[in-house]
């Protein structure tokens, strides 16, 4: 996966001016489209329409220093009109074409990435890796705003909405693995941008057969394969770090990637405070 990351790179250098066919990028090196959007967001800290962004006008920021008319650094790089150019650059740099031939800046560079695998051994993960049947998550879901670090307080408060005997109903229903009450994550931009929309569901697994009550809301998940990764320890924290871990160190050093579908936190024991808790993570994948 870091080869196929610094190749798609390598590609991004080659003609900034246009976006990376990654489809075709996948499909020749055996992964999905998918899988390298994921694991790019996610070791880069930034999609990669925005990192193409930042390059194009690291680049273009340089060529507005010499004597070029404006049209033609903005055709250049991909841009119909000087309108459309400089609304990409000021949200890039902060300041207009005009500002940077006037005073030379100030400007916000995009260096090139290079992805290393940084193999230290101190922190393993606690993984497992199971086949289910096709089931379904029934609760109560809501849109919210993903949230890269911390307390998500759209989700705290569509759960603090929910009144305490609803809790006790959705445990009740929980008939299979992964047990209990869930955080289901569903729909989720494939660039993982912050900010993005996605579903998120309070509630449990049940069969795919089983009955579910009217007023719940229903994602059917489909059979197939789950890495399922342990964490304890302060809570979200320890279970973000843990998420983070996933595309870091064990996608690259193991043969599976990630596939569409939801993610699911299941919590096994936590503390009265919520302050720390122990917890299992759901991904769906398949092998390479």
């Amino acid at each position: 996966m870091i080869a196929i990351l610094n190749r798609v790179i390598e590609l991004v250098e080659l003609d900034l001016s246009d976006d990376v066919d990654l489809a075709s990028v996948a499909v020749n090196v055996g992964t999905t489209e998918y899988h390298v959007r994921r694991m790019f967001s996610s070791l880069a800290g930034m999609p990669l329409s925005e990192y193409v962004r930042r390059r194009r006008m690291t680049v273009a920021a340089a060529d507005l220093l010499g004597d070029g008319v404006l049209l033609e650094i903005a055709v250049r790089h991909g841009y119909g009109s000087t309108e459309a150019f400089s609304r990409a650059f000021r949200t890039v740099h902060g300041v207009s074409p005009a500002d940077v031939r006037r005073d030379g800046g100030p400007l916000r560079s995009q260096p090139q990435l290079r992805f290393r695998l940084t193999v230290e051994g101190n922190t393993p993960l606690d993984t497992r890796i199971t086949d289910r049947p096709a089931f379904q998550l029934a609760g109560h879901a809501a849109r919210v705003p993903l949230i890269h670090e911390g307390v998500n307080p759209h989700i705290q408060a569509h759960i603090a909405a929910l009144p305490v005997s609803e809790h006790e109903r959705l445990k009740e229903l929980s008939s299979i693995e992964p047990a209990g009450l869930l955080q289901v994550s569903a729909d989720v931009d494939p660039d993982y941008t912050e900010g993005s929309e996605l579903t998120y569901l309070h509630g449990v697994a049940v069969g795919e057969d089983a009955s579910v009550p009217d007023d719940l809301d229903v994602i059917a998940v489909p059979a197939g394969t789950w890495a399922v990764f342990r964490t304890q320890g302060p809570y979200p924290a320890a279970l973000q770090s843990t998420w983070a871990a996933t595309a870091s160190d064990w996608f690259p050093s193991n043969p599976w990637r990630l596939r569409p579908g939801p993610s699911i936190v299941a919590v096994l024991d936590r503390a009265e405070d919520f302050s720390t808790a122990t917890c299992e993570l759901w991904l769906p994948v398949e092998r390479e």
